[in-house]
């Protein structure tokens, strides 16, 4: 099997797709990857016309960047399922993908993109109509809240930081209550000393808010410090920041400064094998 690192790109033909393009080059340069751009079909007698709309999908990816492969894929299928499918063939390590935001006719809504990811197993970058920085991520917001899951992103944060020489900001939400509060200290002690192993420079925070109003902190928080990446786990059939009822994911993927957002699905244990783009 080939160990060349792959990133695939679901793409429905829109600018939001062609920002995804744009950060997939970004990072595929920076990670020696090559490119896969993925364009999904519901019937078989759609596949020529797909083929030929992906090759000239190829063609501009290229422009992007002239050192990186770009390959073409079309599926028949459902985007919901075919998105991890493929990701799966071809051992894409990560995926990179456009959303219209919370209103918009394309499948990539917010809420429809949050229902891909979740049938996804590879890590997911989610962008808006922002296309990447010249410093690429240089700024990554990581929220880390009361969840047990909560420290499994800190591996794959480290690993894009040192692509892109980033720096840290991690943010917890404020407990009154003693339990609660050492709990979070322990959560900012376990980051300081991953990260500061790997030489990766990172400011701790403390909202003023409890995991009650901790989305709109962390989203406030990432318009503070001008991030390039907020970081978070996809616990959408749970929950992500310790608050019961609403997936909060698909408010923090959809965010009005369109900051684009990576989420993992969780895995069983911390340990094992975890994501890695090495």
């Amino acid at each position: 099997m080939s160990t060349q690192k792959r990133i695939l790109v679901p793409t429905d033909f829109t600018k939001v797709a062609d920002c995804a393009m744009n950060h997939a080059a970004a990072l595929a340069e920076r990670m020696g990857a090559d490119l896969d751009i993925l364009h999904i079909v519901a019937r078989q007698n759609e596949l020529e016309e797909a083929r030929e709309k992906v090759k000239l999908e190829v063609e501009r990816a290229k422009r992007w960047s002239s050192r990186i492969k770009v390959k073409p894929q079309v599926r028949v299928g459902s985007v919901y399922d075919e998105i991890g499918n493929t990701a799966s063939e071809i051992g894409a390590e990560l995926i990179i993908m456009g959303t219209h935001g919370m209103r918009g006719m394309q499948f990539v809504t917010g809420s429809r993109a949050l229902r891909v990811i979740t049938n996804g197993k590879v890590p997911f970058i989610v962008v808006q109509e922002r296309n990447i920085r010249e410093n690429g991520y240089g700024k990554i917001v990581v929220p880390m809240d009361l969840q047990r899951e909560t420290r499994q992103k800190v591996a794959l944060v480290a690993e894009i930081a040192q692509y892109f020489n980033s720096k840290v900001y991690v943010i917890t939400p404020r407990e009154s209550d003693e339990f609660l509060h050492r709990q979070l200290e322990n959560n900012i002690r376990f980051a300081e000393q991953y990260f500061g192993e790997r030489n990766v420079e990172l400011e701790a925070t403390i909202a003023e808010v409890d995991s009650s109003k901790f989305v709109e902190a962390v989203i406030q928080h990432a318009m503070k410090v001008d991030a390039d990446l907020i970081t978070i786990m996809n616990l959408a059939r749970g929950n992500i920041f310790g608050v019961l009822g609403v997936p909060y994911e698909q408010e923090v993927i959809t965010n009005e400064a369109m900051i684009p957002v990576m989420l993992l699905n969780p895995r069983e244990s911390v340990g094992g094998s975890g994501w890695s783009f090495q």
